[in-house]
């Protein structure tokens, strides 16, 4: 009996490919305004990332800190498509995402230091803050969990018809969680409206994706399930801003989608990390070469948007924002003991 001829390995992962692999659109064109909208959005992340690591080697913040410094094109680009009503969920470096949906930096830093008038009333701290109002689902400190639970966020808007998407941030490192696969899996068999975005740090908790990874383009982690995939240049917030409207499009319409953003983090993997995986000059490397903020400010200088003095301005305007929030956390009472038996579900 004659028999169909099979299809080699590689061309069943080059069919697999052509069905997942999406080159990432050209960057977006930004007005002046959409600039310097960018260039403050992220100047205030950095300078507040900053402050809070220098409140926590003095003391007032407690427990774990994972700075976002390096990495503020990401989450702003994105924030810059979303509508009214999308979610957003991510780990436990969440400081900058609070920041860049609109969150008060008083309430984020308040939280921070563990302070009553902080989002989750001093009771999340670092990696655990939280805001259904802001539609900002967490801060999650168990590795890879917050994926299942966005793909959950996903699921409900889906059942709902209401039109939203849902993002869910995770790290190269937590990209190896077999509940991501599940996720994965089950937001293509439902066509969730869901984005997911792999921040490739390049570094997990300080180990390279190349040690760690046996796939290095994270991009094609949902092929088996015909998630399409798109790897972006997560230094430049417009290469972001650009995929995550595509994304967007292709989530509310087509189901899931996956973004693998190419970034790099400054500082260590958290406050006690002191990154000796890595040479200086590596660091210097990406901060002289790609820094998120520096492109920024280069193109509204060559473009002759805004000149140095306004550009000064807007940095002074965010580090008294940033001097504000950390005094206004400091003054803030400490939570009361009864509110240790408060959002409990019995």
């Amino acid at each position: 009996m004659a028999t169909r001829p099979r299809k080699s390995a590689s061309k069943k992962a080059d069919d697999h490919r052509l069905l997942a692999a999406i080159k990432a659109p050209a960057p977006a064109k930004f007005s002046k305004e959409e600039e310097l909208k960018a260039y403050r959005d992220m100047m205030l992340i950095r300078r507040f990332e900053e402050k809070a690591g220098q409140l926590y080697g003095m003391g007032a913040i407690g427990g774990f800190c994972h700075l976002y410094i390096g990495q503020e094109a990401v989450v702003t680009g994105i924030q810059m498509t979303l509508e009214d009503g999308d979610q957003m969920i991510t780990a436990y470096r969440d400081h900058g995402h609070m920041l860049a949906m609109g969150m008060e930096s008083r309430g984020v830093m308040a939280e921070l230091t563990g302070r009553i008038d902080g989002y989750s009333r001093g009771k999340g701290g670092s990696m655990h803050m939280f805001s259904r109002e802001n539609n900002f689902y967490g801060g999650h400190g168990i590795v890879g969990a917050q994926v299942s639970l966005g793909t959950g966020l996903a699921f409900a808007n889906n059942y709902r018809d209401n039109g939203k998407v849902s993002v869910s941030f995770c790290g190269d490192g937590a990209a190896n969680q077999g509940q991501v696969y599940e996720s994965f899996n089950m937001a293509a068999l439902w066509k969730l409206p869901a984005i997911y975005v792999i921040e490739n740090n390049r570094y997990a908790m300080g180990t390279s994706t190349k040690r760690h990874a046996a796939q290095l383009d994270f991009s094609m982690r949902g092929v088996s399930f015909g998630i399409p995939g798109m790897q972006v240049d997560g230094m430049d917030v417009r290469a972001v801003k650009s995929a995550a409207e595509y994304a967007a499009k292709h989530a509310r319409k087509d189901g899931p989608i996956i973004l693998e953003m190419m970034t790099y983090r400054y500082r260590g993997h958290s406050m006690s990390d002191p990154a000796k995986y890595r040479s200086k000059d590596e660091v210097q490397k990406m901060r002289s070469e790609q820094d998120p903020i520096e492109q920024v400010k280069q193109r509204v200088l060559g473009a002759k948007m805004a000149t140095e003095e306004d550009l000064k301005a807007i940095d002074k305007e965010i580090r008294d924002i940033v001097v504000d929030a950390a005094d206004f956390a400091q003054k803030s009472p400490e939570p009361d003991a009864s509110e240790l038996y408060t959002d409990i579900l019995l």
